[in-house]
């Protein structure tokens, strides 16, 4: 049998382990990218391993984040941010420079290439041929300083596209319709891999559209074929000579084929709180639509903005509505306003943004209380728009201008209006002056670190207890996210100050989380999570792990976990383990108190572990699935502590 391009790409990348789907393998990465809310962590851990300069082929540090809040920290980070950049060889993308994947697509990505990004959506990258994996900001400065990376051999879903998308349906839906048949959990491990005749119907910028949010079907990542698309979008980023032919085997093999038909796509919306929850624009027609945001990594493209211009040209918003448009990258800002088509989107009436991530992470254009947000970014759970009550919708840029302009959720079909067809210019305008580039540099070496009152040294880490005793300090539900164990929007300032920032853990769900959790901690408890299903879905962000484990969490069990936090929690010395019996899942509460002991034998012998539940008199039989290295981790206190041990 043939190849895929996931197993051609992931192969010629390995340096450990071998082709078994499942197994352990460690992959060398090529670049790496970073934005300013993890980066300052994954910098200060980087450069507690005392090297002297990265050994990738590229790194970037984006600032797209924290950008606009007030107090001292955010400029502080930055400053942190750009003199690490300076001092260590890395590219520093300035603020106001652009999303780190739009920008990353437009002007580093290369097909072929491997990516390890310290952001969930790193997979846009996948639209352009890259293998690229977001992942925790530990994991990417080990990728810094050399190290593998390491991932379970994935299953290779291959989604067969045929025919052509409709007049009014985009790409958004395309990947909307993925999330429909998949859902957002037991997906882990898997990479999406698109073929058929309609990927070549599908441009760059589109395609990237669903390689990112194909990331909240909770795969590694998704992959591309690099063809003649990906040569003409090189191309117009002066760029060609970066391009090179990748394609799947004609006899590949894959563990799973899905065939979509482009042509029988609809417009889709995801409904509030969930990008799982689907369904037709048309089954929702009517809703009153207080508010709309176009933008984020998702949907900010020059193709994604000519549209919404395209469609608004000589129409003003409508009067209940609040309308935002968010460039992905100054180069889409610069284009459309070469192109005509600014002029067109503020004649509107539209609120322009600065390019950045500013609404998708909830640190700017919150809705009102209880009222409904169409956005064309990738997450809508609860409170995530900095408003807990409001109704977000994740759409289309279609969609997404059809009810700016009409005030209510239309169905774009229905406009009356040719449907716009957009040509790219044949170069987009290209302006590299925002970018800090190590050549720049004239002695790295002498460069002083900034370091501000919030930046702090990571956390010491504690070899993993030999006997578990301790307290359940909090049992939540099913799908659990990142955003709900450490919250965006505001909080994110303190993320270089760990103390600080754990001050916030759970704060959404159980304000007193962090007091009682410290308090605990300071009297020798072994602090333990109890999760339901799909626990840590959404964003990369290792903080999920790291302040818990700060306040002295070392164990959390769940019904079943997503891959990016599994990765953090073991990082960071704290064992994800799964109810054997999921009814056990009833039979524990907040409270109770927990031992285990000899269990850090066990884990070192590959052992059964079984947690007895001392305030209800029962056994609890649980799983755990490390690697051999990943236990090592583990029983050292994590992945920073284990690097010391070996380096001593």
């Amino acid at each position: 049998m043939g190849k895929s391009i996931t197993r051609k790409l992931l192969e010629a990348h390995l340096v450990e382990g071998s082709w078994e789907p499942g197994t352990e393998i460690g992959i060398r990465i090529d670049q790496t990218l970073t934005q300013d809310a993890t980066g300052t962590m994954a910098y200060l851990q980087f450069e507690a391993m005392g090297l002297p300069a990265i050994a990738t082929e590229l790194s970037v540090s984006y600032i797209d984040h924290n950008t606009i809040q007030i107090g001292f920290e955010n400029a502080d980070d930055h400053a942190y941010l750009k003199s690490i950049a300076a001092r260590y060889g890395i590219i520093f993308s300035r603020a106001g420079n652009g999303i780190c994947h739009q920008v990353h697509l437009e002007r580093f990505g290369r097909p072929g290439k491997t990516l390890l990004g310290s952001d969930s959506h790193t997979p846009t990258g996948g639209g352009i041929g890259m293998i690229a994996i977001g992942a925790g900001g530990l994991d990417v400065a080990l990728a810094l300083g050399g190290a593998p990376f390491y991932l379970r051999c994935p299953k290779i879903v291959l989604i067969k596209l045929t025919g052509r998308l409709q007049p009014w349906v985009s790409a958004k839906d395309v990947i909307l319709e993925v999330l429909r048949i998949f859902g957002t959990k037991g997906n882990a491990n898997t990479v999406f891999e698109y073929g058929g005749q309609g990927v070549k119907t599908l441009s760059v910028p589109e395609r990237a559209t669903i390689a990112n949010m194909g990331a909240e079907c909770g795969v590694t990542t998704s992959v591309f074929p690099s063809d003649e698309e990906t040569r003409l979008f090189l191309g117009r980023q002066a760029r060609r000579s970066d391009w090179s032919l990748i394609e799947a085997d004609p006899d590949a093999e894959y563990d799973r084929i899905v065939e979509i038909d482009l042509s029988s796509i609809v417009p889709l919306a995801a409904t509030p709180h969930s990008p799982g929850n689907i369904a037709t624009v048309e089954s929702l027609q009517g809703i009153a639509v207080d508010q709309v945001c176009i933008g984020s990594c998702t949907n900010s493209s020059y193709k994604d903005l000519a549209t919404v211009a395209r469609i608004l040209r000589g129409k003003v918003v409508a009067p209940n509505v609040s309308f935002l448009v968010s460039p992905g990258s100054r180069q889409v800002l610069q284009s459309i306003e070469a192109a005509g088509l600014l002029a067109d989107l503020i004649a509107a009436g539209v609120r322009l943004d600065q390019p950045v991530c500013g609404f998708c992470i909830g640190n700017s254009q919150s809705p009102a209380s209880g009222s409904v947000s169409l956005r064309t970014s990738n997450r809508n759970f609860e409170g995530r728009s900095g408003t807990r009550d409001a109704q977000v919708y994740l759409v289309s840029c279609e969609t997404a201008a059809a009810a700016a302009i009409t005030g209510i959720f239309t169905d774009p079909r229905g406009l009356g209006m040719p449907y716009p067809e957009i040509d790219l210019p044949e170069t987009f305008v290209i302006d590299d002056r925002m970018f800090i580039f190590p050549a720049s540099i004239p002695d790295p070496a002498k460069v002083e670190i900034v370091r501000g009152p919030n930046i702090g040294a990571p956390p010491e880490s504690s070899p993993f207890p030999a006997d578990l005793a301790g307290t359940v300090i909090i049992k939540v539900g099913d799908k659990i996210t990142t955003d709900h164990i450490m919250p965006a929007g505001a909080r994110m300032k303190y993320r270089s100050n760990i103390p600080r920032y754990a001050e916030f853990v759970f704060e959404t769900l159980d304000p007193g989380f962090a007091a009682r959790a410290k308090d605990l901690r300071d009297r020798g408890s072994h602090n333990i999570i109890v999760g339901g299903a799909s626990y840590g879905e959404g964003s990369s962000r290792e903080h999920a792990a790291l302040c818990p484990r700060y306040l002295g969490v070392r164990v959390v069990l769940a019904k079943s976990f997503q891959r990016i936090h599994t990765d953090n929690l073991v990082n960071f010395g704290i064992l994800p383990c799964t109810f054997r019996d999921e009814n056990d899942y009833a039979a524990i509460e907040s409270g109770d108190e927990l031992s285990a002991p000899g269990i850090a034998g066990a884990i070192a012998e590959d052992r059964s572990i079984v947690i007895r539940n001392n305030t209800r008199d029962r056994n609890i039989a649980v799983d755990y699935r490390l690697t051999p290295r990943q236990k090592r981790i583990l029983l050292a206190g994590g992945a920073l502590a284990l690097r010391k041990q070996i380096t001593v």
